[in-house]
């Protein structure tokens, strides 16, 4: 009778740890799903609001921004406050902002509620979204929910791009953002589940530190963005968030020796495996963030697709990444974690460089096909591992503070990735269409510099069929000039911004080879722990 009552209850722990690894999952799936719906539905977006393609994908920087920038800050609210509440705080927040989008009627309200109060959200979910499946599960479990959690992010840029462009083709994407709402709710309807993970450290908030780190990665991506949008004081900005970083280093070290609190310990730093981890997930971000704003901006202002068929085009990247990283996190077995991640990379890296070549050729989108799927693969290979690498290590205690920073690195890195990558794409668009029209034996020498200028301050934001009828009363011959101006411009701007994921995925192979070279990290339980 004793043995079938533990037994019984044994079932019911694991049927609840089931269920709350599925939900873990399903809230893991909306933030990332909130990000490729916004992509694939840029250009409805643009044309519903009658705002511009920079100025949605300013937003979607910011998102990103403001959890990377306030993430840290989140990590700590959630010690003070429980990492169940900020859990649930974090999911409320971005409930907020997917009601907003849904209900949205500009472009302020977009960055008021969905970039700020739902980025926000994401800073104070993450970190307590971690500290949770490293308090309600262990061992094999533990391993196996994380896996279960970078899966449900791959399902999510798999699903995102196809499901959006389908609901916003045949509904409107403000649907797409209730759903988020929808699944949200029943995320919350679960929470009894949750056994929250107490702190016992200091409870003193570190508010110098908090506002070195707001300000540092601010300064950086706040300063890409303002480049992008032509606005002045770049340099500055740049500088402000550089030097902010450099100070919040040395601010936690001279906290640390004088055996004050501090907003993240750096002795956590003193690991090699944790620098590496994060390095290697914030240059997988960047890598995602920079092909996940220019691929669904070329398709659909270059190929002019509609939001399903740019969906269905970053299928292969999004399906093969989910894949990939399920099949991973089963079938990984004894291989080294390291070695997983330095496959990661090489294929990443052979993906975006083959891809490169095939974009100015490319007459639609299914012939990106192949070197998405290698893309793909390697993004999948990254997710399956690199959390747990990081993570597993960190004793219960500290776990709080690595997550942030592991989910800081992960933020800044797709922010830094969407915003710089998207830079690079409108600065090469205004280079070249400057180029092109000087060099044009067409175009009459009194109308270059206007052209140019038009081109550069419009054309980034139209597709060819929207420039036609802007030219409709120019003569035929400047027509077609400037069409073939436009026609050829995109694409090499492409190419240049795609440099961007490219370099990350060479520093990340390079840093990996630095991984294979290290033990594998052990979990915190066990013998030989790297951080206590």
């Amino acid at each position: 009778m004793t043995e079938a009552t533990s037994s019984s209850d044994a079932e019911q722990v694991k049927g609840r740890q089931r269920m709350l690894g599925l939900l873990l999952a399903a809230a893991m799936f909306v933030l990332v799903v909130d990000t490729s719906l916004m992509n694939v539905s840029i250009s409805a977006v643009v044309r519903d609001l009658g705002t511009t393609v920079s100025g949605v994908q300013s937003a979607i920087a910011l998102e990103a921004l403001v959890s990377a920038a306030f993430i840290l800050i989140g990590g700590k609210v959630g010690d003070l406050i429980g990492r169940k509440r900020a859990y649930v705080l974090g999911l409320l927040g971005y409930a907020i902002g997917a009601l907003a989008m849904a209900l949205a009627q500009s472009l302020t309200a977009v960055i008021i509620f969905w970039a700020v109060v739902g980025g926000i959200g994401a800073s104070l979910l993450l970190p307590a979204m971690q500290s949770l499946i490293h308090g309600n599960f262990e061992g094999a479990a533990q391993k196996q929910v994380y896996a279960l959690v970078g899966a449900a992010a791959a399902i999510a840029a798999a699903v995102g791009p196809l499901l959006g462009g389908f609901i916003t083709t045949f509904l409107s994407w403000r649907v797409g953002f209730v759903l988020e709402v929808v699944v949200i709710a029943v995320v919350l309807s679960g929470i009894k589940l949750v056994r929250d993970v107490p702190y016992t450290g200091p409870r003193t908030i570190d508010l110098v530190g908090a506002l070195l780190s707001v300000v540092g990665m601010g300064g950086l991506v706040l300063g890409i963005l303002a480049w992008q949008e032509g606005g002045e004081s770049v340099a500055a900005l740049l500088a402000t968030g550089v030097i902010a970083m450099g100070a919040l280093a040395y601010w936690l070290m001279r906290r640390k020796r004088a055996g004050k609190p501090t907003l993240i310990d750096p002795d956590l730093f003193i690991s090699k495996l944790f620098r590496l981890g994060i390095s290697q997930q914030m240059l997988q971000q960047i890598a995602l963030g920079g092909a996940m704003i220019a691929l669904p901006i070329y398709l659909q202002m270059v190929l002019e697709y509609n939001a399903l068929q740019a969906g269905l085009s970053l299928a292969p990247l999004s399906l093969s990444m989910f894949a990939v990283a399920v099949l991973a996190g089963k079938k990984a077995g004894k291989r080294r974690p390291a070695s997983i991640v330095r496959l990661g990379f090489v294929l990443l890296t052979v993906g975006i460089a083959v891809l490169i070549p095939i974009v100015p050729r490319a007459e639609f989108g299914w012939a990106l096909i192949v070197p998405l799927l290698i893309a793909g693969s390697g993004l999948g290979l990254l997710v399956s591992q690199l959390n747990n690498y990081t993570l597993a290590p960190i004793s219960e205690e500290r776990v709080s503070e690595a997550a942030s920073v592991n989910s800081a690195a992960g933020s800044f890195g797709l922010s830094f990735g969407l915003a710089f990558a998207g830079a690079i794409m409108l600065a090469a668009l205004s280079i070249v269409f400057t180029n092109m029209a000087q060099d044009s034996a067409v175009l009459p020498p009194a109308e270059k510099q206007q052209v140019a200028q038009v081109l550069e301050e419009n054309a980034q934001l139209m597709t060819n069929t929207d420039l036609e009828e802007l030219l409709v009363n120019q003569p035929p011959e400047i027509q077609d000039e400037i069409i073939r101006i436009n026609t050829d411009a995109r694409p090499i701007s492409l190419q240049i911004a795609l440099l961007i994921p490219l370099l990350a995925g060479l520093i990340g192979l390079f840093n990996s080879f630095r991984m294979m070279r290290l033990p594998d990290p052990t979990p915190s339980g066990a013998e030989g722990t790297v951080l206590g």
